[in-house]
């Protein structure tokens, strides 16, 4: 059975690049799922990972709620 307020919660990564590109270019935006532990990571995510639309790696942040 799962508790109301889990310690770990799903959260959403967008491509730092992608997000800031101009409206013009509509290729898309790279996301990714992770988990994360909210008791010991409290700020916003930031990762590493590849970007299938930038094709390099790139930053990704946590998307808000």
């Amino acid at each position: 059975m799962t508790k109301k307020k889990d310690a770990r919660v799903t959260v959403g990564l967008a491509c730092t690049i992608c997000t800031c590109r101009e409206a013009d270019d509509k290729k898309g935006i790279s996301r990714y799922t992770t988990r994360k532990n909210r008791r010991n990571t409290p700020i916003r995510l930031e990762l590493k990972k590849f970007c299938t639309y930038c094709r390099k790696h790139t930053f990704h942040k946590e998307l808000k709620k």
